[in-house]
């Protein structure tokens, strides 16, 4: 059998070209939303942009203030609006990222310690719920009713989707249509707001809209797939977290899901071990790496990630060729063929 998911160094070189040609397009854009985010995490008790200037400082793709600027302009949008929504996006986002890492013990992030773990949970908790009053400032300042709603309904369903997963945790019986609800209300939901949400501000037809819609939930989608196969295909100097996380962590996750499935008596029972029971032991990692290899996981992974970056793009057949167009159609490629 072909494999599809491999490592080809030739093909990442060509991948990280997409990525930065998102960025470049972007750029301009991008350095204002930084400058708003640094003026708004700004505040009289130090304490509170020291934790937020952590995690923001130690990087990440912000892929989706980028999306959401690039849909800006896919939209034809001419003011200024789309910074602070961009901004607002990051806000909520980043204010998971802090919550997340508490209730997932994390070490690590983006290749730096966790924040819980330099100031403690309480402080990441509450920093968290900073940013997420930020972003509510932000959505305000907009003054748009449709815009303050689409957003205050994506936190709300951000949050159902991370208590989702949380409850999921351990529970072996978890489908694969319960892990997509799953990553569709945690990251796919926030994908699709970043896409779509300029478009309220242009006044665009309700077909437009669905559009960005369909290709940010299909996009985000894809990749939060490919980003739970990478916790058990990549190395940690690429992806900047701690790789593995989520076998110890217990979380069902579709590589488990799939394995779960397919493997045999022997199998199963190392995974009632390690996932059910969170009984780990040194070489339990690279056991469940090789029993996901034998089962053909990581190929089939990919093929489904494959499937939703097909809508995504497809999902854009509505809107005129452009060069807007095309990067955003390019990242799909980027998200779904990436190593970090």
């Amino acid at each position: 059998m072909v494999l599809l998911y491999k490592y080809d160094p030739e093909s990442n070189f060509n991948n990280q070209k997409k990525f930065g040609e998102l960025h470049q397009f972007v750029i301009n854009d991008l350095k204002k939303v930084d400058f708003l985010i640094k003026e708004k995490i700004k505040n009289k008790i130090n304490y509170i942009p020291e934790v937020a200037s952590h995690l923001f400082k130690a990087g990440g793709k912000r892929i989706r203030p980028m999306l959401c600027l690039a849909c800006a302009r896919l939209c034809n949008y001419k003011g200024l609006k789309h910074i602070n929504l961009s901004a607002c996006i990051e806000f909520i986002h980043t204010a998971t990222l802090l919550h997340d890492d508490v209730i997932d013990e994390s070490k690590k992030r983006r290749g730096v310690i966790t924040a819980n773990n330099i100031w403690g949970n309480k402080s990441s908790v509450l920093v968290g719920d900073f940013l997420l009053s930020k972003s509510f400032e932000l959505m305000t300042e907009v003054e748009n009713i449709e815009v303050l709603k689409v957003l205050s309904e994506t936190s709300s369903i951000i949050i159902e989707g991370e208590i989702s997963q949380m409850i999921s945790n351990r529970n072996m019986s978890t489908t694969e249509d319960e892990y997509l609800n799953i990553i569709k209300s945690k990251t796919s939901n926030l994908f699709a707001t970043a896409a779509k949400i300029n478009s309220y501000l242009t006044k665009s037809k309700v077909e437009y809209k669905n559009a960005l819609d369909s290709f940010g939930m299909n996009l985000g989608t894809a990749f939060q797939i490919i980003d739970d196969l990478l916790d058990y295909k990549a190395v940690e100097k690429d992806m900047g977290k701690m790789v593995g996380d989520d076998f110890k962590e217990g979380k069902i996750t579709l590589p488990i899901i799939l394995a779960l499935r397919r493997s045999n008596q022997i199998e199963n029972n190392f995974w009632k071990k390690t996932i059910q029971n969170g009984e780990i032991n040194p070489g339990d990692f690279q056991k469940a790496c090789s029993i996901l290899k034998k089962r053909e996981v990581f190929d089939d992974i990919y093929i489904r990630a494959k499937h939703y970056g097909a809508i995504a793009k497809d999902a854009l057949g509505i809107f005129d060729n452009s060069k807007e167009k095309k990067i955003l159609i390019n990242i799909v490629d980027f998200v779904i063929n990436r190593s970090f």
